[in-house]
């Protein structure tokens, strides 16, 4: 078993989220890259799946706005073109690689739609392989619904996350919790704000209980929105939305807090996440955790084409430096 003293997970999670650098998020599961890839005319296989992780990872001075990469497990135990394993050069480029542990939801019982996210049995052992592959972070996303979230499915999700987090501690690894409000539909900014802090109160507790030392975590939450069917609102106002929701649920000692994009494009997070740094009373530094904000663009420029691979790769640098450029540098 891999062991690191609280003071090096601290270091680790607060490495993935000051200094202007964010976490990308690379770990779609093989069904929804490939849908991804097969959108853009790229035939879909294990190959063109790894191709299109390495374009990403070895774009050249990405570690300047990105900390640490999230991974699947299949990209996670690839080999990059020219033979390193992904986790190895991820560190050798200067980020921190991460791997995403949860298997996805399923219905909760009884909860008229409410989700639960999968992935306990045998995790001890999972993230002991990866540690020994040289993971220093792992993901594990519980999902709501404004409209379906439910005291006991907060409850559930979040001792699922605080098993998840205790169980990567003892494994030497920084857990990235992610108890994410979906942003689909109409609601409003009020709905959002409070199915929000349900999840986040009842995460924090289970995590207090189960004796995780938040200084060694990461939390990636959504930011508190209307609905994307809803009229929008201001930026100033998200931010206003999302501090006072975790400034009530989040404890101070929190490592960091690292957004993700939910959806939202690409300008429209940046300009929440900028509204936010700018809120100086925060106890913890803020950055983010974007996926698709950061790389459809860059998939669509590629196509599978090798002749557009830098062009792509130039599309994601331009990106992260955006969502860099959002955050507090002086964090």
């Amino acid at each position: 078993m891999t062991t690191l003293p609280a003071t090096a997970l601290a270091d680790i999670a607060k490495q993935l989220t000051s200094g202007g650098r964010g976490i990308l998020a690379a770990d779609e599961s093989i069904t929804t890259m490939s849908s991804r890839l097969e959108q853009e005319g790229v035939p879909a296989s294990a190959t063109t799946r790894r191709d299109y992780r390495e374009l990403l990872l070895t774009a050249d001075g990405l570690s300047a706005t990105i900390s640490g990469i999230i991974l699947c497990d299949e990209t996670f135990g690839q080999d990059l073109a020219d033979g390193r394993p992904f986790p190895v050069a991820a560190r050798e480029l200067g980020i921190l690689p991460g791997i995403k542990v949860d298997t996805g939801t399923t219905p909760l019982p009884g909860q008229n739609g409410a989700l639960i996210t999968e992935g306990l049995d045998r995790l001890g052992a999972r993230l002991a392989s990866y540690a020994d592959r040289g993971a220093a972070f792992g993901k594990w996303r519980a999902v709501f619904d404004v409209h379906t979230i439910t005291p006991y499915a907060a409850r559930a999700n979040g001792q699922a996350l605080a098993r998840y987090a205790a169980l990567c501690h003892q494994h030497g690894i920084v857990p990235i919790v992610e108890p994410e409000v979906l942003c689909t539909g109409d609601h409003d900014l009020a709905g959002s704000a409070n199915a929000t802090a349900l999840a986040l109160s009842s995460l924090f507790e289970a995590l207090i209980d189960a004796g995780v030392d938040l200084t060694g975590i990461v939390l990636k939450p959504n930011f508190v929105t209307p609905g994307l069917d809803a009229a929008p609102v201001a930026p100033t106002e998200v931010a206003a939305a999302t501090f006072a929701v975790l400034r009530d649920q989040v404890p101070a000692e929190v490592a960091g807090i690292a957004f993700l994009s939910g959806g939202h494009p690409t300008a429209d997070v940046c300009e929440f996440l900028s509204a936010l740094t700018a809120i100086d009373e925060r106890p913890w530094p803020v950055t983010f955790s974007f996926g698709r904000a950061l790389v459809s663009s860059a998939l669509h420029t590629w196509g599978g084409a090798p002749a557009e691979v830098t062009a792509a790769q130039q599309v994601l640098l331009e990106n992260c430096h955006t969502a860099s450029h959002a955050t507090d540098q002086a964090q």
